[in-house]
């Protein structure tokens, strides 16, 4: 069950980190699902033996945009702004960086913290700030300005 916060509490905690996820595993079926999805079969994502030996990273690698479509079940998964709101929706992103490479079986959680909130008469447009930690890195793999919505 996700962290209920209410507006109030959003907006007296805007620039502090309020959540943490669980960790999410990365692994070759999920990437290979990804790809198939997408239609992106490059190498360095699906081709487990020639990465092994042409790819810098000695491995397959997930998509930047699958690490970054991650963000969908860390954030349901761990926090919402409590009220009355009926739905919510996805509102789009305004920056986002990939900043190291998640291999494959990796394990990475979001690191949460809101940025801004704007009150409206059908609801509230919230931005959330969100890091995606690889496990055992010093990097992040994403890094994200989520906006999001939540109607009455």
């Amino acid at each position: 069950m996700p962290k209920q916060v209410p507006v109030d509490e959003f907006r007296a905690s805007i620039g502090a980190e309020i959540a943490v996820s669980d960790w999410f595993t990365i692994s070759q079926d999920r990437i290979d699902n990804f790809a198939d999805t997408t239609e992106d079969h490059q190498w360095i994502h699906v081709d487990v033996e020639r990465a092994r030996t042409e790819s810098p990273f000695k491995t397959t690698i997930g998509h930047g945009f699958l690490s970054l479509s991650m963000l969908a079940p860390i954030m349901m998964n761990t926090v919402k702004v409590a009220g009355d709101f009926k739905h919510g929706i996805n509102y789009g992103l305004n920056r986002v960086r990939f900043p190291s490479p998640v291999p494959a079986g990796s394990r990475i959680r979001g690191r949460i913290t809101p940025h801004a909130l704007d009150e409206h008469e059908w609801g509230v447009q919230t931005v959330w700030q969100v890091y995606v930690e690889l496990e055992h890195s010093p990097k992040p793999c994403v890094v994200a300005e989520w906006v999001t919505r939540a109607y009455r």
